[in-house]
């Protein structure tokens, strides 16, 4: 098997760099609505913005009041930003004055109650995403799922696993992974799921590098028991004095009933295995909540997932699904297409929740685990993993913090070093002679490993603890300056009628899904869950 530096070196000519270049990204950013006060919006997704089930850019996740907001899948960076920024500054403009909270963790909430879940219509469709939304509010609760996330979608290009393959045939060493009796799309899922395993073992980088929610709002703890040891400052900011992402602990978007799982990363065919294990596997608390109550739905159905996408994960091996189809039957059809990164913060510092030199770290970061030898997991791999995540999660700052690694201590800033190391020598190649973007990205986030003042999250500290400012004072003053950048940022009359027309498009798409026959919605759960639950579960208790 090839090191790393085998690898880049065997790319190092004209055709392997741009083989790697060709790398296609996509961004999905959530956002929460918040009034004047910043309080949390009560009203419903703004007709502006079109349909929130059928528009391709301007949706809504768990509630109405959470926009998410979705790029084209995009080769050059400036335009997925850009594409992007303008997403964000239509959709400022059409929210009758309301602004949009630029953090991962909630403005304030009052009543749990007052937390409206997304609505998507009357179709069968539609009222099926809803139900979804319902399931996740009586597991996890309400606040868990208002939590605002960036999630990163990746894939390499054609070019570049053709490179990849035809190296693995003529050098491989007699085994079955090495020689013509894999085809090219398994030897894809196999690259894919080799960078999953890589990603997992290395994920506590990026809450330390990007984690940005070290503090925020007690309201959203309310009455809540937990084991975190906070400080408090100002008029009501907890905060853990080295933690990195809140929202990645326990605090956050978690669900324990999946510690039981043990879902494999090792190969396609056992992960397919392990998920559709999870979706049939009953689970005794989710079943007193009930599916069907006097004739009120509460959950699809009382299994540990409802469907596939309650599977919560640092990351996530995808492909485009077909009509109907659901995203395993997708990767079981044609195998991994792309990759989701879901381990982001929003950064608070962005406008739009992310920046250029976040971009141009993570191509460099899953080019490294692609290319990186990657050795299956077992049970001990996966607490170490777990405890790694852990550790950084809630004290990542924290001066002389160690790791495992294969067993041994090892300190996170040596760990850190020896891996910027390797990356410089992919920043260096994808740069070439005419730029250094990529070198300069990461010098920039390499000057955080020893001074952890100038990460995301160190940098929150600075500001709501050092400097004292209150933790909401302080995001609603960012809210206020982003809302007035995206109100004055120069879009074209074309663009503004590209968005105006795709909302349009999008309400009359849903009124003519709600136009057609549809099932009654008991048959309709019948027939989609027919493979995975029991007949009856969804006749009225």
């Amino acid at each position: 098997m090839k090191s790393f530096n085998e690898k880049v070196e065997n790319l190092s000519d004209t055709q392997g760099r741009a083989a790697l270049l060709g790398m296609s990204r996509g961004i999905e950013r959530e956002a929460l609505r918040i009034d004047g006060n910043g309080h949390l919006a009560q009203d419903e997704h703004p007709k502006a913005l079109g349909s929130a089930l059928t528009h391709s850019r301007i949706t809504t996740d768990y509630s109405e009041s959470l926009l998410e907001f979705i790029t084209p899948v995009c080769h050059s960076i400036d335009e997925l930003l850009e594409g992007l920024t303008q997403t964000h500054a239509y959709s400022v403009r059409n929210l009758n004055g309301q602004e949009l909270w630029p953090v991962s963790m909630p403005c304030y909430v009052g009543a749990v109650s007052d937390i409206p879940v997304a609505r998507y219509g009357t179709s069968n469709n539609g009222k099926m995403k809803t139900l979804y939304r319902k399931g996740l509010t009586h597991r996890y609760g309400a606040l868990m799922q208002i939590i605002s996330g960036v999630h990163f979608n990746f894939s390499v290009s054609q070019e570049l696993w053709q490179r990849l393959y035809d190296d693995k045939i003529a050098n491989g060493n007699g085994s079955a992974c090495c020689s013509k009796s894999i085809n090219f799309e398994d030897f894809v899922s196999e690259s894919y799921f080799g960078l999953i395993r890589n990603y997992r073992r290395l994920v506590w980088v990026l809450p330390y590098l990007f984690g940005s929610t070290p503090a925020l709002c007690s309201s959203f703890i309310k009455d809540q028991e937990v084991d975190f040891e906070f400080k408090k400052t100002g008029k009501g900011t907890l905060y853990l004095p080295f933690a990195t992402s809140l929202r990645m602990s326990d605090l956050g978007y978690t669900n324990k009933e999946q510690d039981t799982l043990n879902i494999s990363y090792n190969s396609l065919p056992d992960y397919l295995e392990g998920v559709g294990a999870a979706i049939k596997m009953p689970s005794k608390k989710f079943a007193q909540i009930g599916v069907n109550v006097d004739g009120e739905f509460r959950q699809l159905n009382s299994n540990i997932l409802q469907i596939e996408n309650e599977f919560y994960a640092p990351i996530r091996a995808k492909r485009v699904t077909q009509k109907g189809e659901k995203p395993s039957q997708a990767l079981s059809r044609a195998g991994v297409e792309y990759i989701e990164v879901r381990a982001l913060d929003v950064n608070p510092f962005s406008p739009v929740g992310i920046d250029a030199t976040q971009v141009r770290f993570l191509d460099l970061f899953l080019l490294h685990c692609l290319l990186s030898p990657s050795k299956d997991t077992d049970a001990v791999g996966e607490a170490e993993i777990a405890a790694n995540l852990k550790a950084v999660v809630l004290e990542g700052r924290k001066p002389g913090l160690t790791l495992q690694r294969n067993g041994e201590a090892i300190s996170l800033k040596q760990w850190m070093h020896e891996l910027f190391d390797e990356l410089a020598i992919l920043a260096i190649l994808l740069d070439g002679e005419d730029s250094h973007a990529y070198q300069t990205a990461l010098s920039t986030w390499s000057e955080a490993i020893d001074d952890p003042d100038k990460t995301l999250s160190g940098r929150v500290i600075q500001e709501v603890v050092v400097k004292g400012t209150d933790h909401s004072v302080w995001v609603k003053t960012l809210a206020d300056d982003y809302h007035q950048y995206l109100s004055q940022y120069p879009l074209t009359d074309e663009v503004v009628q590209s968005y105006k027309n795709e909302a349009k498009q999008s309400l009359l798409e849903q009124q003519k899904l709600e136009a057609q026959p549809q099932a009654n919605f008991t048959s309709f759960l019948e027939d989609y869950f027919s493979d995975v639950v029991p007949a009856g579960t969804f006749e009225a208790k």
